[in-house]
């Protein structure tokens, strides 16, 4: 027998295995030396020092407080007495902005927070806080000063009237049953001044008994819920026979910063503030009676 292989019989494969060896063990080297790269690469990189860290993230921190105070939620502090009892001064309170996105304007019954129209804060109410405080409340990381809040009585059109026989202001003919969120002492009428204002001596005469309106557009009645003691749109009406009439009681929409929606401090008295219901049953036009009494008195 011989043992010579036939002529056409392949012979085995010259380095067949080694090859698919070597092939192997060449992928096998590659991947090797690939994983040791990664792992080499993942310990040559480093980490920010924690001083670094600390600075990039009180920068993005401080970032978004500005983009939230500037977009969405503001934080004010109450700078008087003329919305108790509900808020009381130095209350923390916070503001919402977009409920008045997108050509949306306050309504009646929304307490607001608005800049200054023109003198109507005092130098101390007008002061707002100082130092570090002043500088944290620029980027919305502490309670805003040098603002009203004032509750929204008459809106663009309305005209408002002072008083019924049961003390009630009236808007658009309608009076309102403000108990819910009045103080318990409003002074002789629901609308009315100071005493030393209410002297029939007083440039404003008898303040229980005016009208004004139409509301111009664009433009807002506000009065405070301490009534007895505040410095509202009440406050800032001419005399009649006044001239000339140095003095507006309206609040222009663009000086608005935002609708309360929350009292966070002191935390004992923490609750939610909604628009009042006293005011869902007003005519949104006045009759023409009313129309014609506040033209005449406009005249004057």
């Amino acid at each position: 027998m011989s043992t010579d292989q036939p002529d056409d019989v392949p012979a085995g494969p010259v380095g067949g295995e080694g090859e698919r060896g070597g092939g192997k063990h060449t992928a096998g080297a590659a991947t090797e030396s690939g994983a040791g790269a990664s792992a080499g690469g993942a310990e040559e990189k480093r980490h920010l020092p924690v001083w670094q860290e600390s600075i990039l993230l009180v920068a993005v921190a401080l970032g978004l407080a500005v983009l939230i105070k500037a977009l969405f939620v503001q934080a004010f502090y109450i700078p008087s007495e003329s919305m108790e009892p509900g808020l009381v001064q130095n209350d923390r309170i916070l503001v919402q902005k977009p409920s008045y996105w997108f050509g949306g304007s306050p309504d009646r019954g929304d307490v607001i927070v608005f800049a200054d129209p023109g003198n109507w804060l005092t130098g101390a109410e007008d002061a707002g806080p100082r130092g570090l405080a002043n500088l944290l409340s620029k980027v919305g990381l502490y309670p805003t000063g040098g603002h009203l809040v004032k509750r929204v009585i008459g809106t663009e059109g309305d005209i408002i009237s002072c008083c019924d026989s049961q003390g009630r202001i009236m808007v658009n003919g309608k009076p309102i049953d403000e108990s819910q969120y009045l103080a318990k002492d409003p002074g002789q009428c629901n609308a009315s001044l100071e005493d030393f204002l209410t002297d029939d001596e007083s440039p404003l005469g008898k303040p229980c008994r005016w009208t004004i309106g139409p509301v111009p557009k664009g433009k807002l009645f506000v009065l405070g819920d301490n009534r007895a003691n505040s410095a509202d749109s009440r406050a800032h009406l001419c005399a009649p026979g006044e001239d000339p009439c140095t003095q507006s009681p309206w609040v222009d929409t663009s000086l608005v910063v935002g609708k309360v929606f929350t009292l966070i401090w002191p935390q004992s008295r923490w609750r939610w503030i909604g628009t009042a219901d006293a005011f869902a049953d007003v005519p949104d036009d006045p009759p023409a009676d009313l129309r014609k009494r506040a033209a005449e008195l406009a005249e004057r």
